[in-house]
């Protein structure tokens, strides 16, 4: 790769700074994409030692590029987007990782088929990672900011992903306990 190629894709993936999302922070600023793909690697490295038989590298790296797709769509909350949109999302995405050299587009593309099957421990984790920032962040945020139906999605929103792990499980309880707190503090 030449360094006008790299810069032409460091260009390309500036976007996600620029991209917001749904959320926003506890100051009531508007999160981006890159914010939130930022904190999950974050969160990853920090599980090192709690998840020493798996690759956090590897996890790292899922949560660093899980999102790039949403350089060129946009953030779609997981409430609002339809299959349409993953699909469009994903052919963006395959057109962008075509145009990187071969060996970094393959290691991506490897990394994209493992977490979409999420049958490993480093998808799952990063699954699970994924969305538990997000309910992470809704409980930092000013419950002002909060929609209707996301009362629900706090109390019950990634359950499911975490199941395969008790440590995962037992912080999506503490995040729920936070919630609870929250909303009774509004009261």
């Amino acid at each position: 790769m030449t360094p006008k190629e790299y810069l032409e894709i460091v260009h390309i993936i500036n976007e996600l700074k620029d991209t917001p999302r749904h959320c926003v922070t506890k100051n009531n600023r508007i999160e981006s994409v890159a914010e939130h793909s930022w904190r999950i690697a974050m969160m990853a490295l920090l599980l090192e030692d709690t998840f020493s038989d798996v690759d956090i590298d590897k996890v790292m790296r899922m949560c660093v590029i899980h999102d790039l797709g949403e350089c060129f769509t946009g953030d779609i909350p997981v409430f609002l987007k339809t299959d349409d949109d993953r699909r469009q999302e994903a052919k963006l995405l395959d057109e962008f990782l075509d145009t990187l050299p071969e060996q970094l587009s393959h290691n991506m593309r490897a990394l994209y088929q493992e977490m979409e099957a999420c049958q490993s421990r480093e998808a799952k984790i990063f699954k699970a990672l994924d969305k538990l920032e997000a309910v992470i962040q809704h409980n930092e945020a000013p419950i002002s900011s909060w929609e209707e139906h996301e009362y629900d999605l706090q109390r019950h929103y990634a359950f499911d992903v975490v199941a395969f792990s008790s440590w995962l499980s037992e912080l999506r309880e503490e995040i729920l306990q936070e919630t609870e707190y929250k909303i009774q503090q509004e009261q």
